[in-house]
């Protein structure tokens, strides 16, 4: 079971973690990480959106203000996962694979997994690999690729 002080409860959280973290997707899940979420408070992030234009304090209602607040995951399992039964096992199984994980995130960060319709008839083991190939990828230095050496012009070296 995931401790309260680790749940993503607010909507609020769950929209600043999709709309401002970074973006893995596998077969089973998808998942959005935000780094030091409450290192962002006052500032506003977005524009055009309501919800991602105000103005935030942290969004950590554990926070003291005095320690980093603790990383908090939240898990979104849509209808087209299964019926209820199905639904409730899948969240389970993503809660106890986050809880396990929980110190190897940044402090701070909020997470957010996405279980597709596949994460349904998938085993324990195939929903922990899919989660730990996501959370390998986020880990990951940003940057993407790295750039050919060269001068900017077309591939074919035409308009020289």
């Amino acid at each position: 079971m995931l401790p309260p002080e680790h749940r993503l409860r607010r909507r609020q959280d769950f929209a600043i973690a999709v709309r401002r973290g970074r973006r893995a997707g596998r077969p089973l899940l998808v998942v959005h990480l935000s780094e030091n979420a409450g290192s962002t408070a006052g500032r506003t992030y977005g524009e055009g959106d309501p919800v991602a234009s105000t103005v935030l304090p942290s969004t950590d209602p554990h926070s003291t203000g005095e320690s980093p607040s603790p990383v908090r995951a939240g898990f979104v399992v849509s209808k087209a996962v299964g019926p209820a039964v199905v639904r409730n096992r899948v969240k389970r199984r993503l809660r106890h694979l986050v809880a396990a994980r929980l110190a190897d995130l940044p402090a701070g960060s909020l997470i957010v997994v996405r279980a597709l319709p596949p994460a349904g008839t998938a085993d324990f083991a195939d929903l922990q690999r899919d989660l730990d190939s996501a959370l390998r990828k986020l880990a990951a230095p940003r940057g993407g690729r790295p750039r050919a050496s060269g001068t900017a012009s077309s591939p074919t070296g035409a308009g020289q």
